[in-house]
C-alpha cells in the first residue's frame, strides 16, 4: 500500500464499508456503494481511452458525481482537473487549453459553454454529461457526443481489478488567487497527502509513518463535517479527501446559503463546519440567532474551522459565546500546503493582530535569499519537506515560487509576509502581490481589513492600494455597509486611528452595495482595484477642485499623516 489517494480510500471501503461516506444533497453513498460506482466510471474512463497521467475535468456544483469521478480518476491513476463554475467562455477556454483534458464530466447545465470551447480544446476527446434537472431539449449535450453519466456506469463493470499505483502520482488544483488567470499546482500524491490530506496531524504534530495508519484513525468514532466551499476549491477537496482516508463522512452544500448550513448541521448532526473566513462567518452568524430561537438543535457541533480568508476575531468570539464551540484558524497554500492552525481561546480572539498560527515543523519565515529570519523581523512565509513540483506548464512561475535555498533545501515561497513571534508562533501578515507600498511604508491590507470591519457600520470591506501622486500608492478601503448604515470616510478613519498607525489608515474610501469575492471567500482584487482608482481620481478632482475655488495646495487623495 502507498501514500495514494486511490489505496487510502480502498483500505477505508474495505474496514468501513457499510458507513456513510458522503451526503450531497438528495444524493447519499456508503464506502462500499461509493466504491461500486467510482469502480464502474473508473472503467468508462479506461474504455474510452484514458490513462496513467491523462488529465480529466470536472464541471459541475457539489454533486455527488463530482466525488465519484474524482475518486475513479485517482484509482486508474489519471488527474482530476477542477474547473470553476463560474467561468465565463474565455476564462474556461484558458483552463482548459492549460490543462489539457482528455475528458471532461459536466452537469448538463453546462452544456452550452461546453458546446462554445470543447471544439477548440484539441485534447478533448470524451465527454459526459450529468443530468441536473435541466431538459435535455435545451441542452443537447449529446449532440456533442457526450455519454450519459448514469449509462456510463451501468455499462462499466463495478469490480476493483486495477493495478498498482504510487505516491509518486500526479495531484493537481488549479488555485484562482486574487489576481489573473487560474495557476495549476501540480504535486506527488504522498506529498499532498503530508501536506493537506491528514499525513500530519496540524493540532499535535503527530506524523503518520504507515499508510494503513490512516485509517485507524478512523476506526472509534465517525466524524461528519461539512465543508461549505465549492469542491473546486482547494480546502473542501482535502477536507472530503481527508475524510475519505479516514472512514469519515462529509456533508455537501450545493450552494452556499446560510439558514441551510443550520438545518443540515441538525439534520445530518454535523460535528465540524469549515468555512473560508468572513465571507462565510458573517452571513452564518446573521442567521444564527434565528435558528437558535427557531429551536433548531446544533447540539451536535463543536468545532468551527476557517481557512484560506481573513476570519476576524468579533466573529470568532461571537461564534464561542453562542455556540460554545472551538473555533481554529488554518494558514496554508495552494503552492504549500498548510503552515499551521491556531486555535482561539473564548476572551482572546482579539489579541492578536493577523492571524497567528502554531507552525509545523517544516514551516518558516526566510529572507529574499532564503535565509531563516529571527524572531520579530518580517519576511517570507515558507515551507520546506513536503512541498509541489511546481506549476503545470509554467517555469517561470515555478522557478519564482520554488527555489533552493544555500543550504540545497528547496523551499515554496509563494509570496505571503510573515513574522516568527517569541512564542515560536507565525503570524501571517498577508500576500506580498496585495501589500500596499505608500511613501516605502508597507501596508498589510488584511491588518486594516480586521480593524474596519469592527466598525458597527461595516458589513465587509476590502483594503487595496490605490494610486497616489506624491506617495505612489495609499490605502484605499472598499466598504460593503451594514442595511442602513453609510459610514463617512472621517468616521472609518477615526475608527482606525484607535488601532493603527496613521499611514495605515485608509485615505479612499467606495461604499458599494455588495464587495466582489471569489468562490472560496478570497477579495478580487482586480476589482477592488478598479473601485478604488475611480474613488482616488474622483477624490482627487474633488481636491483640484476645491483648490481652485479657494487657492492652496494639498494632498490630494492620500496622506501620510
Amino acid at each position: 500500500m502507498e501514500f495514494n489517494l486511490a489505496d487510502l480510500f480502498e483500505r477505508a471501503v474495505d474496514r468501513f464499508g457499510d458507513r456513510e461516506a458522503v451526503v450531497a444533497g438528495p444524493a447519499r453513498r456508503t464506502f462500499a456503494e461509493l466504491e461500486e460506482r467510482a469502480n464502474r466510471m473508473a472503467h468508462h474512463l479506461r474504455g474510452a481511452g484514458v490513462g496513467p497521467g491523462d488529465h480529466v475535468a470536472v464541471y459541475a456544483y457539489n454533486v455527488i458525481e463530482w466525488v465519484e469521478t474524482m475518486i475513479a480518476t485517482y484509482k486508474i491513476r489519471a488527474v482530476c482537473v477542477n474547473v470553476n463554475f463560474r467561468y465565463v467562455a474565455a476564462e474556461l477556454a484558458y483552463l482548459l487549453d492549460n490543462a489539457a483534458p482528455v475528458a471532461m464530466v459536466f452537469q448538463r447545465r453546462f452544456t452550452d459553454r461546453v458546446a462554445d470551447v470543447a471544439p477548440k480544446v484539441t485534447s478533448l476527446r470524451h465527454l459526459v454529461v450529468v443530468e441536473d434537472g435541466t431538459d435535455p431539449a435545451d441542452a443537447d449535450a449529446e449532440s456533442l457526443g457526450a455519454a450519459r453519466y448514469e449509462e456510463a456506469l451501468a455499462a462499466a463493470p463495478p469490480g476493483r481489478d486495477f493495478g498498482p499505483r504510487s505516491g509518486g502520482d500526479h495531484y493537481l488544483l488549479y488555485t484562482g488567487g486574487t489576481t489573473g488567470m487560474p495557476k495549476g499546482v501540480l504535486w506527488r500524491q504522498e506529498d499532498v497527502i503530508f501536506a493537506l490530506g491528514g499525513g500530519i496531524d496540524l493540532i499535535s504534530g503527530e506524523v503518520v509513518t504507515r499508510p494503513e495508519e490512516m485509517a485507524d484513525k478512523g476506526a472509534d468514532s465517525v466524524l461528519t463535517s461539512l465543508p461549505i466551499a465549492p469542491l473546486m476549491h482547494g480546502a473542501t477537496q482535502w477536507s472530503l479527501n481527508n475524510g475519505l482516508s479516514k472512514g469519515q463522512r462529509t456533508v455537501l452544500v450545493d450552494s452556499f446559503e446560510p439558514a441551510e448550513v443550520w438545518r443540515l448541521v441538525e439534520a445530518e448532526r454535523v460535528n465540524m463546519v469549515m468555512i473560508t473566513g468572513d465571507a462565510m462567518a458573517r452571513p452564518l452568524l446573521e442567521t444564527l440567532d434565528a435558528a437558535l430561537t427557531a429551536g433548531v438543535d446544533l447540539s451536535s457541533l463543536y468545532a468551527l474551522s476557517s481557512t484560506a480568508a481573513l476570519f476576524s476575531p468579533a466573529l470568532k468570539e461571537a461564534f464561542m459565546e453562542r455556540l460554545g464551540v472551538v473555533v481554529t484558524d488554518g494558514v496554508g497554500a495552494s503552492e504549500a500546503g498548510s503552515h499551521g492552525v491556531s486555535m482561539t481561546v473564548k476572551g482572546q480572539a482579539g489579541a492578536d493582530a493577523g492571524v497567528r498560527v502554531k507552525a509545523i515543523a517544516d514551516a518558516l519565515v526566510v529572507d529574499e535569499s532564503l535565509n531563516p529570519l529571527p524572531v520579530g523581523e518580517i519576511g517570507r512565509l515558507a515551507r520546506k519537506g513536503h512541498i509541489p513540483i511546481g506549476y503545470l506548464g509554467d517555469p517561470v512561475k515555478t522557478a519564482e515560487v520554488f527555489r533552493t535555498g544555500p543550504d540545497g533545501t528547496r523551499y515554496s515561497v509563494p509570496g505571503d509576509f510573515a513574522r516568527l513571534e517569541e512564542d515560536g508562533r507565525i503570524t501571517l501578515l498577508g500576500r506580498g502581490s496585495a501589500v500596499i507600498n505608500s511613501g516605502g511604508e508597507k501596508i498589510f491590507p488584511e491588518e486594516v481589513e480586521g480593524v474596519l470591519k469592527t466598525h458597527p457600520g461595516v458589513y465587509d470591506a476590502i483594503v487595496t492600494g490605490a494610486p497616489h501622486r506624491r506617495w505612489g500608492e495609499t490605502v484605499a478601503a472598499v466598504v460593503q455597509p451594514r442595511p442602513g448604515a453609510a459610514p463617512t470616510l472621517g468616521e472609518l478613519q477615526a475608527h482606525c486611528r484607535a488601532s493603527l498607525a496613521g499611514y495605515k489608515v485608509p485615505r479612499v474610501l467606495r461604499l458599494v452595495d455588495a464587495t466582489v469575492r471569489t468562490p472560496s471567500g478570497k477579495a478580487d482584487l482586480v476589482w477592488a482595484r478598479r473601485q478604488a482608482a475611480e474613488a482616488a481620481r474622483a477624490a482627487e478632482t474633488e481636491t483640484a477642485e476645491t483648490e481652485a475655488a479657494v487657492g492652496g495646495g494639498g494632498d490630494g487623495a492620500g496622506g501620510k499623516g
